[in-house]
């Protein structure tokens, strides 16, 4: 149960990995930009495991009393992936400007 916020937000980050990859197409598309564009979508899955990890370890659950546990055990699956979308969506905006920087249009 560890990664089913991640299996759950997936998609979503894949597509945004697709459109990062892929868009602006205005830059020039060299073996350089390529081969930062695929490290930063490596680091931003990267960031995305371990902030969900530390999402999923941070979560007390509630004590189990006569009735079972009250609740509040869903926070052991949206926690992970509110930390795990922030941490990738950091990463590529951190990527974003890097790559704008470096591969930005030239005057």
């Amino acid at each position: 149960m560890r990664y089913l916020a991640l299996l759950l937000l997936a998609p979503w980050l894949a597509v945004l990995g697709w459109a990062y990859f892929a868009y602006p197409k205005s830059l020039p598309r060299t073996l350089g930009r390529r081969v930062f564009d695929l490290t930063a979508l490596l680091a931003a899955a990267a960031a995305t495991v371990g902030a969900a990890v530390l999402g999923y370890e941070a979560v007390e659950l509630p004590t189990v009393d006569q009735f079972g546990r009250a609740s509040g055990a869903i926070w052991q699956q949206v926690l992970p992936a509110l930390y795990g979308y922030g941490a990738c969506v950091a990463v590529l905006l951190l990527a974003l400007g890097l790559r704008w920087l470096a591969w930005g249009r030239r005057r």
